[in-house]
């Protein structure tokens, strides 16, 4: 499958309306399925790997938000930082149940955020509902979290997108208020 690149975005330069938030992570931590219950506020899963990028529009009563995945396999990740300076908030996913791959998301994660320090970084530590599956506390080590800096706002958030069609849980519409909060203050 060719990549999607016609569903790239253009951005537009200036605050202007437009509040475009960048969502990364390895492949397979579950972006797209996130994006996806925050979007819709149902839980519908997505198995294949995102090809490119997929962007998603979201809007609340107070704001517009555009999401921007970039997909996390290794060969779109040195796309990832041509997108930071224009974004207002970083949404940063992990696959707590994925203890292997937790030093790679945690080396990518500083590597973003080094060259910019104001930033607003949400972390989903996503999939808690699995077994084996960090918590909250292990995954602010396992990333070395309290290494990232006071001067940034910084947030970590637990996340599971449970079963397809079902409401989002309330962990994914904490997250949510969350990031309409930090959108309306980036602005």
């Amino acid at each position: 499958q060719e990549p999607s690149w016609h569903l790239l975005p253009l951005l537009p330069e200036g605050k202007g309306h437009s509040k475009q938030i960048l969502v990364l992570g390895l492949d397979g931590a579950g972006k797209t399925s996130v994006l996806h219950s925050l979007a819709t506020n149902h839980v519908k899963h997505s198995v294949a790997p995102t090809e490119g990028f997929n962007a998603v529009c979201i809007n609340t009563e107070e704001s517009h938000m555009e999401f921007l995945e970039i997909g996390g396999s290794e060969s779109l990740r040195s796309y990832w930082k041509m997108y930071l300076p224009k974004v207002l908030l970083l949404i940063y996913v992990v696959d707590a149940a994925d203890h292997a791959r937790l030093p790679v998301a945690k080396q990518l994660l500083h590597q973003l955020i080094q060259n910019n320090s104001t930033l607003p970084v949400v972390v989903l530590a996503n999939k808690q509902d699995l077994e084996g599956a960090y918590c909250i506390t292990d995954i602010h080590d396992a990333l070395a979290l309290s290494d990232i800096g006071d001067e940034r706002k910084m947030f970590l958030i637990g996340t599971h997108v449970a079963e397809d069609g079902s409401e989002i849980s309330s962990s994914m519409k904490d997250a949510k208020e969350l990031i309409a909060q930090l959108v309306l203050e980036a602005q």
